[in-house]
């Protein structure tokens, strides 16, 4: 279907005017589809059921049947993401239209040799970038930045300390001199010998926020470092969270095992696959989670599960460069939803105020909240 067909079905749909045939295709569709969607609070989401309510056929016998109050209300929920689908394809037609309104982030990153040296990775060639010792520094054709050894002379390897750094609305990937693959977020930078050679521990340091898929190596630790956090591994995907600004640091363990530890405290705390370690000044608390919201920026979405509005508004301002400023008390409702990072800001605010919590007045590059 293309935009204005999603737009006249869907108004169709929640008139009651489709057909048994068109309202099972339409269903089906959107089934399938995997478009995004942010999800009301339960009172708007009442709110519209009783509006799909009274479109619905009216039941002569005068009473409902257990079944079909069931189908009636599942006919409401997917009316009410359906309802938000043409809000999402509305606000497309507004960016497009409208030139001040401010495009996402994307791939932008900056490489810091030992030396002091600095490569513009978004404007660099595909190739190699240089050589250290007998590294050598490649950006591929995904764009990412790899580390390759060139030889095995002895004592012709280089040591030093190497960063990459991403802005505000940037992110990249890197895999680093020991096959670790780094995924890091807009506002993070990432630390890291030249060579993990002849170390005890495999150590890194990140400040922000960074996937890992590390290498395993028994013999050699793998040691992240945030500040008074360390993440010790051997070889395991996980998800850190530490930027300066958020009130909670948080480490999410998709696959393997982890032990987090705080300097400042002493404690120390091991988590499983499915598990979010949450440092509040040193202090680990462990929760189950979704894993795949820890790491849906990653796959490129906003995904929020009972996620407080000032937290929604810190990482939207990371990804696309705005200031956020808040009119009145800062709202204390909690937002759900998934949507795309590849989305204008016009769009994903639009989709944000169909939850009629928050509304929003951008001025520039200013985004201010109000209720």
């Amino acid at each position: 279907m293309d935009k204005n067909e999603i737009k006249d079905w869907s108004r169709k749909y929640v008139e009651g005017k489709l057909g048994e045939r068109e309202k099972a295709v339409f269903e089906a569709w959107y089934l399938e589809s995997g478009e995004e969607v942010v999800i009301p609070p339960d009172e708007v989401i009442a709110k519209l059921r009783a509006e799909v309510f009274q479109n619905l056929p009216a039941n002569r016998g005068g009473k409902f049947s257990g079944g079909f109050l069931m189908a009636a209300a599942a006919v409401a929920v997917v009316a009410v993401s359906l309802i938000l689908q043409v809000v999402f394809h509305q606000s497309d037609r507004i960016a497009g239209n409208n030139r001040r309104d401010i495009p996402p982030g994307g791939n932008r990153a900056v490489l810091t040799l030992a030396g002091g040296e600095q490569i513009n990775l978004t404007k660099a060639s595909t190739g190699k970038l240089t050589s250290q010792g007998n590294t050598g520094i490649v950006k591929n054709a995904s764009g990412q930045v790899i580390y390759q050894e060139e030889g095995h002379q002895k004592g012709d390897q280089a040591f030093g300390q190497n960063s990459i750094s991403t802005p505000v609305g940037g992110i990249w990937q890197i895999c680093l001199p020991d096959g670790t693959r780094v995924w890091l977020n807009n506002s993070s930078s990432l630390s890291y010998p030249t060579s993990f050679e002849g170390k005890k521990e495999r150590r890194v340091n990140l400040t922000g926020e960074a996937y890992f898929e590390v290498a395993r190596d028994k013999h050699h630790p793998f040691v992240v470092y945030s500040g008074d956090q360390e993440v010790r591994v051997l070889g395991t995907h996980f998800n850190v969270r530490a930027f300066r600004d958020d009130p909670l640091w948080l480490t999410t363990l998709v696959v393997g095992r982890v032990t987090v530890r705080s300097k400042m405290e002493g404690e120390a705390r091991d988590i499983k696959p499915g598990e979010q370690a949450l440092n509040d000044n040193g202090h680990f608390l462990i929760r189950p989670v979704n894993t795949a919201d820890a790491v849906a920026w990653k796959d490129g979405y906003f995904r929020f599960t009972n996620t407080p509005v000032e937290q929604v508004m810190r990482e939207l301002s990371r990804w696309y460069g705005v200031e956020v400023r808040f009119e009145g008390p800062v709202p204390d409702e909690h937002l759900n939803g998934k949507i795309s990072r590849s989305r204008y800001i016009s769009k994903v605010l639009a989709a944000l105020e169909a939850t009629q919590i928050v509304h929003f007045k951008v001025e520039g590059r200013r985004v201010i909240v109000r209720k």
